[in-house]
């Protein structure tokens, strides 16, 4: 069925004029005559009664509006939908580790309203290791985490990395010196949940070091561990981008540590196998989030994101 000549008759039921009707189209009353016949020829139905001045809609040609303004109506939104991003709609099913929701995410998320209206977002807390599982059976479409994920429908994007400090409160009485890894491992060590990049870092740094063996307390929320850090009860590896007000507030204090602490990595790992087109699109607003957080809090903070990692697909 030709959608030219719907939008003909439902001109032509409001109009009911062939004269206006062909001056508003910018063509000939024989041209909505005939468009008009074709149509009564594939329904089977007389559409209008034509009068010496004007026409009037039949009891089918009643019907047929109904239906022809619903589809007219059904092909304007379908268009509205392919030219407008602001009218993306859909689900998208986006992972993080908490280092990033608790730093930028929520600015990520905003953005995210703020351009996709109608997108529809489910959010997963996990560490890297869970969320890349669930990333290749399907589970997430996006995964903002600390590796990239191997796979033959998956891309990454590096999203730069946030630099690790040793942390602990000042009811410690720790002062300006330097500590070694066995004075450190004299206090109780809070960590990020056992199976994270951050967790595992700690545990390479102590068994080579030899002589310091800490004890390493998991703790899955990383607003639990930072209350528990500021209450003097440990201390604790975690990115300065995600305590900056308790820095500020001196609850927390950066520790002087002879060993360095290896940046944490940030990933944007997505399903490129077009289960959701908007996977892609998501990344990329995360790569602008992440981009203008590093280039607020300075390079000590966070450095800036970079290409497309070799080897993606």
């Amino acid at each position: 069925m030709n959608l030219r000549f719907l939008e003909t008759f439902v001109l032509l039921a409001e109009l009911r004029n062939f004269r206006m009707t062909a001056e508003r189209l910018f063509t000939t009353q024989a041209a909505v005559s005939s468009r008009i016949a074709t149509l009564e020829q594939e329904f089977g139905v007389r559409l209008f009664d034509r009068g010496v001045r004007e026409v009037t809609l039949t009891a089918d040609g009643a019907k047929a509006l109904v239906h022809a303004e619903r589809m007219l109506r059904l092909m304007r939104e379908m268009r509205e939908d392919m030219l407008d991003k602001q009218a993306y709609a859909g689900v998208i099913r986006i992972g993080a580790i908490e280092s990033i929701v608790h730093s930028w995410f929520p600015d990520f998320l905003a953005l995210l309203q703020q351009r996709y209206p109608r997108l529809q977002v489910e959010i997963a807390c996990d560490t890297t290791i869970h969320m890349s599982e669930q990333l290749l059976k399907g589970q997430l479409d996006v995964s903002l985490q600390a590796k990239p994920v191997s796979g033959a429908a998956i891309a990454n994007l590096s999203l730069g990395e946030f630099a690790m400090a040793w942390v602990g409160s000042p009811k410690l009485g720790i002062d300006e010196e330097t500590l070694s890894l066995a004075e450190l491992a004299a206090f109780p060590i809070m960590s990020f949940a056992r199976g994270s990049e951050p967790y595992a870092v700690i545990e390479q740094l102590f068994s080579a070091e030899g002589n310091a063996s800490p004890h390493m307390n998991c703790i899955a929320s990383v607003a639990t561990m930072i209350r528990v850090v500021c209450d003097g009860l440990g201390v604790a590896a975690v990115p300065p981008a995600i305590i900056q007000r308790e820095l500020a507030e001196q609850r927390l204090r950066l520790l002087r540590v002879d060993r360095e602490f290896p940046s944490l990595p940030l990933v944007a790992c997505w399903r490129n196998d077009h289960q959701n087109p908007l996977a892609e699109t998501v990344v990329r607003t995360a790569e602008e989030v992440a981009t203008a957080f590093a280039l607020n809090h300075g390079q000590a903070v966070a450095r800036l994101p970079g290409a497309r990692l070799a080897g993606d697909a």
